[in-house]
């Protein structure tokens, strides 16, 4: 059965919540005031994207689209706070960008070895333990965990090649890759062999080595979405050299300027930048050439553009180690492997104020709980100054002070949002 290639996916992504806090207070025969035991609850765990080389597609993506962490456990008596929830590691093929599904901004690109965490899990709650003081020996109350972090996200597989073999279906580019590499690309004498873009690795007598990707051939009006090619352009977008094979030997009645001309439009048009990417042009299939002129006309109008041209046959093996060392030669001169930098920014969310908080007072502390606080808590950084002026700005909009102003509070008096606290200025 043929192997699916997919390369682009949206999948859910969501961060365990953190377990809530614990009241309970110590009970022993024989110790007296034993006092508040309560544990904090356990941290949710987090969503970790982690890169595998035994990965080349996104298949796995196609089948399961949801992926939840585990959540933080709840504290116990005895101060033992709960377990951590387990974080969830999803493996992605090199290569892989994340791209948030709204903005469809880079969140990452996981082209290195370290691994990403996407989503984190939401703090665990404290345990009444925690808001114990020398004047409030016995607090009765504890707190919530708060939510994990959670997206919608889109997996997209850009090759981490250094070589892009592109050309029209048939031309040979599989046939060079088995040939200089050890890939085993499938190979036969018709239309849109590859389905699936081929990686080889291309050894150079020096020691050296490159990466060649062989792209599915691109037909004219690839860019608009015709045919296979528009595809796998992407994979491409990556490669510092493009190696442009051109069948030169007539025996299809195509002209190789035409196709020459023909592909390169439609790079262009769906990355000008990629249009001008490095080019080296193999004109294949020189052992079953009958008329030179073909050949000749291209090299004019090639070199004429200020790109090489080598003559191949890689069927015949014929000219292809001269066409490695050019390729290895012009590596060396050209920047490594692009990697994206991100430009995902988390946005505040949209939090609903309409339902109103719960506000309560326990041992002279107030309380003060309810879904859309946890949903702001959990996605403020408390570190940052501009956060948490947007924090405090959120609370005033949604008339929490006045209420507190309303019920008595004073100067100095304690205010407990979850695992934040702090003494109440007017």
């Amino acid at each position: 059965m043929a192997t699916t290639f997919i390369d682009k996916a949206r999948i859910s992504v969501k961060a365990g919540n953190g377990g809530n806090g614990s009241v309970s207070f110590h009970r022993e025969k024989y110790v007296a005031a034993g006092g508040p035991d309560g544990g904090d609850g356990g941290a949710g765990g987090h969503i970790i994207l982690q890169v595998d080389d035994n990965l080349s597609t996104l298949m796995d993506f196609r089948y399961k689209r949801k992926y939840v962490a585990d959540n933080g456990a709840d504290g116990q008596g005895k101060r033992k706070s709960g377990r951590d929830g387990k974080s969830l590691i999803i493996r992605v093929p090199r290569g892989t960008l994340v791209r948030d599904l709204e903005t469809n901004e880079i969140i990452q690109d996981m082209s290195g070895d370290e691994p990403f965490i996407l989503c984190r899990g939401g703090k665990g709650g404290w345990g009444n333990a925690h808001f114990a003081t020398p004047t409030r020996q016995a607090p009765r109350f504890a707190k919530s965990g708060l939510p994990g972090e959670g997206f919608e996200v889109v997996l997209e597989l850009k090759l981490l090649a250094d070589v892009g073999l592109v050309g029209f279906p048939n031309v040979g580019k599989s046939t060079l890759l088995s040939v200089v590499s050890r890939a085993n690309p499938k190979i036969a004498n018709y239309h849109f062999t590859t389905l699936y873009p081929n990686l080889g690795v291309v050894y150079v007598d020096s020691g050296a080595s490159f990466v060649m990707a062989d792209i599915p051939g691109i037909i004219e009006g690839a860019s608009e979405g015709a045919g296979l090619g528009h595809e796998f352009l992407r994979h491409i977008d990556r490669c510092r050299l493009l190696v442009h094979v051109v069948d030169v030997s007539g025996s299809e009645g195509r002209d190789p300027v035409a196709d020459f001309d023909a592909i390169n439009q439609e790079l262009a048009q769906y990355s000008p930048e990629l249009a001008k990417r490095p080019q080296i042009v193999a004109a294949n299939k020189t052992d079953v050439m009958e008329d030179d002129s073909l050949l000749n006309a291209l090299r004019a109008h090639v070199e004429a553009l200020g790109w090489p041209l080598y003559t191949i046959s890689a069927a015949a093996h014929q000219g292809t180690r001269e066409l490695v060392f050019a390729v290895a030669n012009r590596l060396q001169e050209l920047p490594p492997v692009a990697v994206y930098s991100p430009e995902f920014v988390k946005r505040p969310p949209k939090v609903d104020m309409s339902q109103p908080l719960e506000i309560t007072v326990e041992d002279g502390v107030y309380l003060v709980e309810g879904p859309w606080l946890q949903r702001l808590m959990a996605n403020t950084n408390f570190s940052d100054y501009e956060s948490r002026n947007w924090f405090d700005k959120m609370l005033r909009e949604s008339g929490l002070f006045d209420r507190l102003e309303a019920m008595g509070i004073k100067d100095g008096d304690l205010v407990s949002l979850y695992n934040l606290e702090f003494e109440y200025q007017h």
